[in-house]
């Protein structure tokens, strides 16, 4: 493994986001979203075992190379490792939105691949008393409902399915290179013609992009999620992409890197496409996973949407 390929596997595993692409098209079907907070709906699903979160939790990490982390955010937001499991949701986010779809299901597992409550830690000492936390802590609590991150482990799998994920979204992957499948090599295209086909493909009405929209765009590097400004120049630098597709960046950062870039005569664009729209794909392979070895359980996966709109 490359220098540079090792140095942004480390960064993602740790607190950066893994530096991957995934996207999902799939739209779960239309639940009620007004849900008194203490109410519980019957449950649509009915497991014909007994089987616990910590139990499915365990499974998963079984099959992650060297299993279980000393250092992680993937662990239990909300819930017992004991609770037993009636079904499943999983989501890029769970939600207030998300949990009351939950509820109404009559599901109390949500596997999420992002955090609950705003830190990338899921760190709550400074949420004490603020009342939005408050409301969807409570929310959870009264419905009895597990939340799970799972976004360590599920990078960790070989090859990353998320990424693997939106390569097939994109139907990238016959194009992507044998030793680093998010660089891929795709027929010449011009810049404005491969945001269009992003914008398509993510079902995104706008993105960000710094570039000369005639340019062509050949060799490229795709990085969804917030893998950071170390990773994302380190990677420019070595694997010389015609453009750069990443979920998010801080505009102070590789905004500006990228723009000093073109300044110097560098031949690299960047797309920004959105988080949610980069990694989402995720959430569906937990789904299938799921379905594979827990057969017995229901799941469903619900899409948490974009937090942002557009004008």
């Amino acid at each position: 493994m490359t220098n540079p390929e090792k140095a942004f596997m480390e960064n993602n595993s740790q607190s950066r986001r893994k530096f991957i692409s995934a996207m999902s098209t799939m739209v779960a079907a239309e639940l009620l979203l007004s849900i008194p907070m203490a109410s519980k709906a019957d449950s649509i699903f009915k497991p014909d075992e007994t089987i616990t979160v910590g139990q499915i939790m365990d499974r998963f990490i079984k099959e992650v190379p060297g299993g279980v982390l000393k250092q992680t955010v993937d662990n239990l937001k909300s819930g017992s490792p004991d609770m037993q499991v009636t079904s499943i949701v999983t989501s890029m986010f769970a939600t207030v939105e998300v949990i009351k779809k939950t509820i109404a299901l009559g599901a109390n597992f949500i596997i999420a691949h992002e955090p609950t409550f705003y830190s990338h830690e899921d760190d709550t000492s400074w949420l004490k008393s603020d009342r939005v936390y408050q409301y969807k802590s409570e929310l959870l609590n009264q419905n009895k409902i597990a939340v799970w991150r799972c976004h360590d482990y599920i990078h960790r799998l070989v090859p990353d399915p998320v990424s693997s994920s939106v390569l097939k979204e994109l139907d990238w992957m016959k194009y992507a290179d044998k030793s680093f499948q998010n660089l891929v090599t795709i027929p010449d295209i011009s810049l404005k013609e491969l945001i269009g086909y992003l914008k398509s493909k993510f079902k995104v009405d706008e993105v960000r992009y710094i570039g000369d929209l005639n340019q062509n765009c050949k060799r490229v590097l795709v990085a969804p999620g917030a893998v950071g400004i170390r990773t994302q120049s380190s990677a420019v630098n070595y694997y010389k992409p015609d453009v750069l597709i990443c979920g998010e960046i801080s505009e102070w950062e590789a905004g500006e890197y990228i723009r000093d870039a073109r300044a110097k005569g560098d031949h690299v664009a960047l797309i920004v496409v959105g988080h949610i729209a980069s990694e989402e794909a995720g959430s569906l392979f937990m789904i299938d996973w799921l379905k594979e070895k827990f057969p017995s359980i229901k799941t469903q996966f619900i899409p948490s949407g974009n937090s942002l709109s557009f004008l």
